[in-house]
């Protein structure tokens, strides 16, 4: 596997609301991302999952660690060397109301970072623009309308041919699907592993819904906390889950054939403040399996079975 993107030791710190606290968002994140590959990383909301996306294209910075495009550290970069690496990593965010300027017509959104970053002449990017219009199941006439005259699918639509407009390497997909009705999520997946295929892309797909990140998935990711839990293969993450907070992730998956339940694992309590991260293993307050050593000392991530869990079980 060629490695596209990779993350070492990537923090975020933020001061707590009553600035005597350090609130990590981040810790220590290390991921690699292979060509052609996708990465899901999912959690409970607040774990840190959209953090990590924005931190990986640097549009905040981190606190510490170092992310990797290609070999080069994006985060060494001036601005100018920034901006061209920025025509190879885009992101697709999760409101595709909110990302799209109601004030610019379809054809203005799809063209501006042709036009920001000095792609052909105004002719060719208009050319440029109706073919990814195409790409993405849109009809031209689409091209003189406002975000206001689509349905939720449609503007998720324009969001993703926005993104591939500069023909990049890597897209950041944040909850790309979750702001949409359940029959439209599954167009929008479908058009996002064709694009891949396509246009040799590669994802990091954020996601709270393990049934879509199992769908699209090489690798994930299994963040708790700002921290990854578990990380390998998808296919053995879902079948064979090793950290508790996984198992009990897997185990709230519907089950499409009604003969093949699966054993709902509930978590008591709820996560901890992030502002007071308790000692030793972060989710051992909730843990079914909790032992001292857990309250006391913190696992560290280690392969184990093919894959890297965090837990004082293995």
């Amino acid at each position: 596997m060629t490695t596209l993107i990779e993350t070492r030791n990537l923090s975020k710190s933020y001061p707590s609301r009553d600035g005597k606290t350090v609130v990590r968002a981040v810790n220590e994140v290390n991921l690699v991302l292979g060509r052609g590959h996708t990465l899901g990383v999912v959690g409970e909301s607040g774990c840190g999952k959209s953090t990590l996306a924005r931190l990986m294209l640097r549009l905040i910075e981190p606190t510490s660690g170092e992310v990797l495009f290609n070999g080069e550290n994006l985060l060494k970069l001036g601005n100018t060397a920034m901006r061209r690496r920025r025509r190879e990593i885009q992101i697709v965010f999760q409101d595709p109301y909110a990302s799209l300027d109601p004030r610019m017509s379809v054809s203005a959104i799809i063209s501006e970072p042709l036009e920001i970053h000095g792609v052909g002449t105004k002719v060719e990017r208009n050319a440029k623009m109706l073919e990814l219009l195409d790409l993405v199941g849109l009809d031209r006439s689409s091209a003189t309308k406002y975000p206001h005259e689509f349905s939720g699918g449609q503007r998720q639509r324009i969001g993703i041919a926005r993104a591939i407009a500069l023909e990049p390497k890597l897209v950041v997909l944040d909850e790309p699907v979750s702001a949409l009705d359940v029959s439209i999520q599954s167009q929008i997946l479908n058009l996002l592993i064709d694009l891949k295929t396509r246009l040799n892309l590669s994802y990091v797909f954020i996601s709270h819904d393990l049934s879509v990140v199992e769908h699209v998935s090489d690798e994930v990711a299994v963040m708790y906390l700002g921290r990854i839990v578990e990380y390998g293969k998808a296919e053995s993450v879902f079948s064979a889950p090793l950290h508790p907070y996984t198992q009990a992730l897997v185990s709230a998956i519907p089950e499409m054939d009604p003969k093949n339940k699966r054993q709902r694992i509930v978590l008591t309590g709820d996560p901890p403040n992030p502002e007071n991260i308790p000692e030793g293993c972060p989710f051992h307050p909730r843990c079914q399996y909790a032992m001292a050593i857990c309250s006391e000392t913190l696992p560290a991530l280690d392969a184990r079975q093919g894959r890297n869990v965090a837990c004082h079980l293995y």
